[in-house]
């Protein structure tokens, strides 16, 4: 039984029955309670009449015709003689201890009240079958009306779950009758308090995947705006290549085929890294990093990339500086640092890292003697794409672009100032230390 409504109805209905099956038997056995001791009243009320008129000639009176024996009267005189009986049948035996009593006479049993009048001593019975009958047909009268009530019940209970339940439906249907690509947020109104959690977490997540849909849609885009250039250019050094009349124009064509493969070969992995770098990638792993020692790795790694150039790179502070953080990304936005600094770094410049502690921020440096960025250009550097005017080093425009997106991911803050001796750029990253 998986539906909710299913459950709820069930659990209400059998707690509905449950409940006035438990009712009506407690109603019963208490009505019939009820009535014995009314009809007990009944029998004392009546010997104590007789008893209070006990000098009335008893035996001159008639006997009362009652068939059904409602009420039996019999009084006695001193030696245990019938004076007066209401019932033509064999009188009941005589009992002298006053109060009630239940006693068996003729296959029945019978509840008797016993009263002395001086020397006389009033007996009043009713069979036990007749009292319990009374009892129980009152019983039933009651109940009539609480087991007829059962079914308006159920009913109810249908009713008010299924009225219940309705905004569940409706949010049912609202979602089901969505295309694939339609990510609006739910509407929270007139919704029941239990509900508005669920209709919050799913409009959150409409949200995130709004997000993540509109980034991947404008990567999609930018990397087809960006990669058009390059392969265009590929196929007209291909042409080139194939046109060429002597040695010496074909060791032209293929150099420049050469460049044109890495700096596509460069730009895609770029969009890669950066296609890592969406949304979710902030759902990774988080762990304690140390960034010191990442440092000290990625600086080792592209050591032979700046030698090529050739330009010094080097550590020049290390002080142990952890944060949490995902060690991939970290490694990424720290490689893309190091790389532009070498990119952009004339032969002969210099490149210096640092990672030291400043307060409770762990503080990644990257400062190099290169071209630097105009202050007006700060800004921009960061977005997708972006090359300041007038660059000749070769490039994608997303180095930075990829830096930022991974101090976003791990709440760091960028800051650009200028570099080594009085010129090149500083690209300064702080993040929370633990």
């Amino acid at each position: 039984m998986k539906s909710l409504r299913s459950r709820l109805l069930f659990a209400l209905v059998g707690a509905v029955l449950a409940i006035g099956l438990v009712t009506s038997a407690a109603t019963y056995f208490a009505a019939r309670a009820e009535i014995g001791e009314l009809l007990d009243e009944e029998l004392r009320q009546v010997a104590l009449s007789l008893r209070d008129h006990a000098r009335l000639d008893l035996g001159s009176l008639g006997r009362a015709v009652d068939p059904a024996h409602r009420v039996v009267v019999q009084i006695w005189d001193p030696t245990g003689g019938a004076v007066y009986s209401s019932d033509p049948t064999p009188p009941l035996p005589l009992t002298r201890a006053p109060g009630f009593s239940t006693i068996e006479h003729g296959g029945r049993a019978w509840r008797m009240f016993t009263a002395v009048a001086g020397p006389r001593t009033i007996q009043v019975a009713q069979p036990a079958a007749l009292r319990t009958e009374l009892a129980a047909n009152v019983a039933l009268r009651i109940l009539v009306p609480i087991l007829a009530s059962l079914p308006l019940l159920g009913f109810l209970v249908w009713l008010i779950v299924g009225r219940g339940l309705a905004p569940l439906s409706r949010l049912a249907r609202s979602l089901g009758a969505r295309s694939p690509t339609s990510l609006e947020p739910l509407p929270a109104a007139d919704l029941p308090d239990e509900v508005q959690p669920l209709v919050r977490a799913l409009n959150d997540l409409l949200t995130r995947l709004e997000t993540a849909f509109t980034a991947q849609r404008r990567f999609a885009a930018d990397a087809a705006h960006e990669l058009r250039t390059p392969l265009t250019a590929l196929g007209l050094q291909i042409q080139l290549l194939e046109r060429a009349r002597d040695e010496s124009e074909r060791a032209a064509a293929t150099d420049r085929l050469k460049h044109g493969v890495r700096r596509a070969t460069r730009l895609v992995e770029q969009l890669l890294t950066l296609a890592r770098l969406e949304p979710d990638a902030a759902e990774q792993p988080v762990a304690r990093v140390a960034l010191d020692a990442l440092v000290r790795s990625v600086v080792s790694d592209l050591g032979a990339l700046a030698e090529a150039k050739p330009v010094a790179l080097a550590l020049v502070r290390a002080e142990p500086a952890a944060v949490h953080g995902t060690e991939d990304a970290l490694r990424i936005l720290a490689s893309n640092l190091v790389d532009n600094a070498i990119r952009y770094t004339p032969a002969g410049g210099r490149i210096e890292a640092r990672v030291f502690k400043v307060g409770d921020r762990a503080v990644l440096e990257v400062a190099d003697t290169g071209p630097g960025i105009p202050s007006e250009e700060r800004q921009r550097v960061f977005d997708r794409f972006h090359r300041v005017p007038g660059t000749e080093s070769p490039g994608t425009g997303l180095g930075l672009a990829i830096v930022k997106q991974v101090a976003g991911l791990h709440g760091a803050t960028l800051e650009l100032a200028e570099g080594l001796d009085g010129g090149g750029l500083t690209v300064r990253v702080s993040m929370a230390a633990v």
